[in-house]
Formats: structure tokens, sequence, C-alpha cells
């Protein structure tokens, strides 16, 4: 054999041993991005999960005011409540909170302007020397 021949088949042994390594190196490589992924994954399902959760609590307690809304306004037969609540597919999930505690003081400007009808009645009534409405 020549030294032609020597120096080609350890260019050939140094490119096999080269390739081995980058598929070995390939493969590290995926199996990595393979673990990532998956912890990615369940991440985002984790999240999903809490977000689905928070929703639920956030309806139950949307459809809770709602329920003691109705309760203070049943005794006024012209007013319509109209729909029950639904979600507004338009609203910022960051400001779900925000948007719980503006429903507090709303529901307690309802009760106020329900108590201040019926003394306006109950006044209107005494006015007129009717019995005043419960």
């Amino acid at each position: 054999m020549t030294d032609d021949g020597a120096t080609a088949a350890m260019r050939y042994k140094e490119t096999i041993a080269l390739s081995r390594g980058s598929a070995e190196n390939l493969r590290d490589w995926e199996l990595q991005r393979a673990e990532a992924l998956e912890a990615e994954i369940e991440a985002a399902q984790a999240a999903i999960e809490a977000a689905a959760e928070r929703e639920a609590r956030a309806a139950e307690r949307a459809t809770r005011w709602w329920k003691m809304a109705l309760h203070n306004i049943q005794g006024l037969l012209w007013l319509d409540p109209g729909d029950e609540p639904r979600p507004v597919t338009t609203a910022r999930p960051a400001y779900l909170d925000r948007y719980l505690e503006e429903v507090k003081p709303s529901y307690q400007e309802l009760v106020q302007a329900v108590l201040a009808l019926g003394w306006r009645a109950k006044r209107a009534a005494s006015k007129r020397g009717e019995q005043p409405p419960v």
C-alpha cells in the first residue's frame, strides 16, 4: 500500500468517526429537546388547568352576585334584569381580579338605589295616606 492509500484510509476512518460523533451529538440533542418539550407541555397543561379553575371560580362568583342582585330587585316589576352574565371573550385574563373587584361596588350601588326607591315609595304612599309597600 502506498502512502497515498494509507492516507485515504486514515481520512476515511476519521470521516466515519466524525460522522458517528455527530450522530451521537444529534441524538443527545434530540433527547434533551424532547425532555425540554415534555416539560413545556406539562407546564402548559398545568397553566390550562389553573386557568380553568380560575374561570370556574370567577363564573361561580359572578353567578352568586347576579342572584343577589336579582333578589334585591325582585320587587321592582318594572325593571327587566336582562340575561344572566356571560363571559366576555374580549376581556383581558390578566384583569380578571380587577373585573371581579368592580362587581362589589356596583352591587352596593344597586342595593342603595333599590333602598332609595323603597324609601321614596313609602314616603309617597304615606303622603297619599296609603299603606306603604312592603
